[in-house]
C-alpha cells in the first residue's frame, strides 16, 4: 500500500530510476519544489531560501493579532492580496460581542489597509483561497498550519502570524532549502474509499518516524491522472499531519478544469518535474491497496483500517481509555461501551471544513445515504458545505435534499468542528468526523473538569456509509451504493456580493474599528546578558501539541486580547503553570523596578551573578513541543506571562520554533539521550547569552540550581539562527525588532 524509501531516486518519463545521465545536484534543479522556490526567493543563494509570497490568508482568530503587530512595526498597507476569513470564531456564543468587534475590525482593516473581506459563513478559509487565489507556480502564506494548496499547482506555507507580519512589511520567509520528498502515486482508488483514507494512510506511514518532517511532497506519477480534484485537495490537506513543510503536485487538464470552473483559466499552467528530476526520498502509494480507515484519539497517525480496528475494537478502545486516564485522572472514561450489538457505535458524524466539506465528498455522502435513514436514536449527521457557492451547488443538484431527507442537518460555512467549537458530544460520546484533526480536546470537551468526549477521523464516504447503519461503523466499501461525479458550476455571483475586494485601493483615511476586547500587545523588554529562569511546566510525553500549550474551542474568542487568552495557556495539560509564570514574571517586575527580592537574590547568589545583567523569567520543558496548529499564541501566550525559553530535544515543527523566535522566547534543544530529570520549581541560568546569541554561538552551557540546594551543569544548543532571528532574540521580540528600526 504505502512504501517508504529513505534513499534518493530520480523520475523521468513517469518512471522511476536509481541512476540517471545528469548529476543529483542537477537533478534536484529539476523538481517542481526547486522551480518554485527558487523563482520566489530573493536571497541570490539557492540554499538559503528568502521567499516573497505572492498571497496571503488568515481566519478571525489569528488577523486581528497579525494586523497589530504590523500596524505597530509601520505598516501602512497590504502590499500581495491578503483575505481574511471569517470561519473560526463564526459561532458566536462565548464572550459577547467580541466575536463580531474582530470581524467589524477586520472589514474596517480590509478597507483601511486595502484588503480582502470574507463575511462570516461565507467560506472557510482554505476553500476561498483555492477558489480565488491559488494559481499554478504561485506560493501562498497563511496563518493556519493547513495551508496548502499543492494539489492546484501552489506551493502554500502555514506558518505563525509574525512570518506573515514580515510579508506585511515586506520583507521575507528566510529558510535554507528543504529536502524534497517525491510521492509516487500508482493505482486507482476503490469505490468507497476517498481522500481521507489515502491522507490517513499517509500519515500513519510517515508521522512516528518524522519521515518528512519539514520537507517539501511533491506528487507525481500514473495514479495522479485518475484523481478527480476534490480528491487531490483532499489529501493534499492533510499533508500537514505529516509534519511536512508543504507541498506540490503536477498539473493536467484536471486541474485545467477547476480554474476554468471557477473562471480563472488564466491561473493554469501545466507543472511537470523535469526528466530525471531528483528526489531525496522516495514514498511509493498504491492508491488501488488503499482501504477505508479510521484514526483513533488522539492523533490522526493512530490509524488502522476500519476492518482491522472492528476485529479488535476492544483492545484498540481499551488502549484509548488508558491513555485519557493517564492524561485526565478527573475523567471517567468509558469508550469500550461503543461495543455491543454485533458492532461498534458512534454517537455523531461530522463532515467540514477545509478537508470534509468539499464537492465531492458531500455528493457521494448523498449517494450513500439518498433513500436511506440517520436513524431516530443517539446518531447524528452533520454536514458544513465548505463555501456558499459550494452549498448553492449542492442544492441546485439536489444533494443538499438528499441528505435533509436522510435526517442530516446542514449547516453553514465554519471550521468550527476541527478545533472545538461546535457539535461538542455528549460526556464519553465517540464522533466520527472528515476534518483534519483528532487531538486531545478538538471536539470541544473539558477532560480536566471530569467531561471526556473522542474523536475519530474518518471519510466522508465511511461516515455516509456509518450514518446509513445508525451509527454502527462501517466502512463504505462494505455498502451498496453508485456514486455518481457531478460537475461543479462556481457561482461568482456569491462573492461579488458579499466578498469586499479591496486590494490595491488602500483608504488610509479610514479608521479602525477597535471593541472593547481588541487590546495592544503588552512592551516586552530585550534580552539582557545573562538569563535565568524557572521551570514552569515540564512535560514528558512524547509530543507536546500547540493545543496543549494554548486551547482551542472556547479560548478563541479571546485571541485578540493577550493578556486574558494568557490565562488558558497549558490549562488542559498543565493548571499550574500559569501562577508560577506569574509569580516569576511578578520577581522580574521587581527587578526592573530596582528592586531584589528575597527569593530572587537567593537564586541570584547561588548563580554569582548580579540583579541588574540578569533576567528572569520563567521556561517550558517539554520532549518535543508544536505539533498542529500555526497559531502563533502557542509561543506569545507563553510570552505575555513572562516566558523567556523552551527547552526540548527537538522541535516538532519548523513554524513552532519560529513563533518562539518571533516572540523572543529562547529556542534552547538537548542532545538526545542528555538526561533532563528536573522538575518544576527548579531554575535553569545561562551566563552570557545575549553575547552568546550575538556571536552566533551553538553550544551554550549552563546551570540547573536543583531543588536540593545544588547545581549541575547543562549544555544547551540553539542551532542554525539566521542574522535576524539573531537579532530579534537580542531585541526582544519582531515588534521590537521592527520598532528599533523604524525608530
Amino acid at each position: 500500500m504505502i512504501t517508504l524509501h529513505d534513499t534518493g531516486v530520480f523520475l523521468a518519463g513517469g518512471a522511476l530510476h536509481a541512476a540517471a545521465p545528469i548529476s543529483q545536484a542537477e537533478g534536484r534543479r529539476r523538481t517542481l519544489a526547486w522551480q518554485i522556490l527558487q523563482a520566489h526567493s530573493v536571497s541570490g543563494d539557492p540554499e538559503k531560501l528568502q521567499v516573497r509570497f505572492d498571497a496571503m490568508a488568515s481566519h478571525d482568530i489569528t488577523y486581528v493579532g497579525i494586523i497589530q503587530q504590523a500596524r505597530a512595526s509601520g505598516m501602512r498597507e497590504f502590499p500581495v492580496p491578503y483575505a481574511l476569513t471569517n470561519c473560526h470564531n463564526s459561532l458566536c456564543a462565548v464572550g459577547g460581542t467580541i466575536n463580531e468587534d474582530d470581524h467589524a475590525f477586520g472589514l474596517s482593516a480590509a478597507r483601511k489597509y486595502g484588503g480582502i473581506y470574507v463575511p462570516a459563513n461565507q467560506s472557510v478559509i482554505h476553500s476561498y483561497a483555492r477558489e480565488q487565489l491559488a494559481g499554478c507556480g504561485k506560493m501562498i502564506l497563511g496563518s493556519d498550519s493547513h495551508t496548502r494548496y499543492g494539489a492546484l499547482g501552489t506551493m502554500a506555507v502555514g506558518e505563525g502570524g509574525p512570518e506573515l507580519c514580515k510579508q506585511l512589511l515586506k520583507n521575507t520567509w528566510d529558510v535554507p532549502y528543504p529536502s524534497v520528498v517525491l510521492v509516487y502515486l500508482t493505482g486507482t482508488p476503490k469505490r468507497g474509499v476517498g481522500p481521507h483514507d489515502a491522507a490517513i494512510a499517509l500519515i500513519k506511514a510517515t508521522f512516528g518516524s518524522g519521515f518528512v518532517n519539514n520537507c517539501v511532497l511533491e506528487f507525481a506519477g500514473p495514479g495522479v491522472a485518475g484523481l478527480p480534484i476534490d480528491f487531490r485537495n483532499g489529501v493534499d490537506v492533510m499533508t500537514t499531519e505529516t509534519t511536512c513543510l508543504s507541498s506540490i503536485w503536477e498539473t493536467d487538464d484536471e486541474t485545467r478544469g477547476f480554474y476554468e470552473a471557477h473562471g480563472r483559466e488564466d491561473a493554469y499552467k501545466e507543472l511537470r518535474p523535469g526528466e530525471f528530476a531528483y528526489y531525496d526520498k522516495y514514498i511509493e502509494l498504491d492508491l488501488g491497496k488503499i482501504e477505508p480507515m479510521i484514526a483513533l484519539p488522539f492523533h490522526p497517525s493512530n490509524a488502522w483500517t476500519i476492518r482491522e480496528f472492528l476485529d479488535n475494537a476492544p483492545e484498540l478502545l481499551a488502549k484509548v481509555e488508558a491513555d485519557a486516564r493517564g492524561r485526565w485522572p478527573k475523567a471517567q472514561v468509558n469508550l469500550t461501551q461503543k461495543i455491543h450489538d454485533g458492532g461498534v457505535w458512534a454517537d455523531q458524524g461530522v463532515i467540514a471544513g477545509c478537508a470534509g466539506g468539499l464537492f465531492d465528498n458531500i455528493t457521494e455522502a448523498a449517494d450513500i445515504l439518498r433513500h436511506g435513514s440517520c436513524g431516530d436514536g443517539y446518531f447524528s449527521l452533520d454536514v458544513y458545505p465548505t463555501s456558499v457557492p459550494v452549498s448553492l451547488e449542492l442544492t441546485k443538484i439536489g444533494a443538499t435534499a438528499d441528505l435533509l431527507q436522510s435526517g442530516a442537518v446542514i449547516k453553514p460555512s465554519f471550521c468550527g468542528p476541527c478545533f472545538g467549537a461546535g457539535d461538542v458530544p455528549a460526556h464519553n460520546g465517540l464522533s466520527l468526523r472528515h476534518t483534519t484533526r483528532n487531538f486531545p480536546n478538538r471536539e470541544g470537551s473539558k477532560p480536566g473538569e471530569g467531561q471526556f468526549a473522542a474523536v475519530c477521523l474518518m471519510d466522508a464516504r465511511s461516515i455516509a456509509a456509518t450514518a446509513r447503519c445508525g451509527g454502527r461503523i462501517t466502512p463504505a466499501t462494505e455498502i451498496a451504493y453508485e456514486p455518481v461525479r457531478h460537475p461543479y458550476h462556481f457561482d461568482r455571483g456569491v462573492y461579488e456580493k458579499r466578498v469586499y475586494n479591496g486590494f490595491g485601493r488602500p483608504r488610509p483615511e479610514e479608521k479602525l474599528i477597535l471593541g472593547p476586547n481588541i487590546t495592544d500587545w503588552p512592551e516586552m523588554g530585550p534580552l539582557a546578558d545573562n538569563l535565568l529562569v524557572e521551570l514552569a511546566a515540564v512535560l514528558r510525553d512524547g509530543v507536546t501539541t500547540t493545543d496543549e500549550l494554548i486551547p482551542s474551542g472556547e479560548t478563541s474568542s479571546y485571541r485578540s486580547n493577550p493578556l486574558r487568552l494568557a490565562e488558558f495557556t497549558l490549562s488542559r495539560r498543565e493548571p499550574e503553570y500559569v501562577g508560577r509564570a506569574k509569580a516569576a514574571a511578578e520577581l522580574e517586575s521587581k527587578r526592573l523596578a530596582g528592586e531584589t527580592p528575597e527569593r530572587l537574590q537567593d537564586l541570584l547568589d547561588r548563580c554569582g551573578a548580579k540583579a541588574e545583567e540578569t533576567q528572569f523569567g520563567s521556561c517550558v520543558f517539554a520532549m518535543k513541543p508544536g505539533d498542529g496548529s500555526a497559531r502563533e499564541q502557542a509561543a506569545s501566550c507563553q510570552k505575555v506571562l513572562g516566558g523567556l525559553a523552551n527547552i526540548c530535544y527537538q522541535f516538532a515543527t519548523k513554524r513552532y520554533r519560529s513563533n518562539c523566535i518571533n516572540w523572543g522566547i529562547l529556542p534552547f534543544t538537548l542532545d538526545e539521550g542528555t538526561a533532563f530529570p528536573y522538575e518544576a520549581g527548579e531554575c535553569v541560568f545561562v551566563p552570557g547569552i545575549r553575547a552568546a546569541i550575538r556571536d552566533g554561538r551553538e553550544d551554550i552551557p549552563a546551570k540547573v540550581l536543583t531543588a536540593d540546594g545544588g547545581t549541575a551543569d547543562i549544555l544547551l544548543h540553539i542551532h542554525g539562527l539566521t542574522l535576524e532571528e539573531r537579532e530579534i532574540l537580542l531585541d526582544g521580540c519582531l515588534m521590537n525588532y521592527y520598532a528599533r528600526r523604524v525608530n
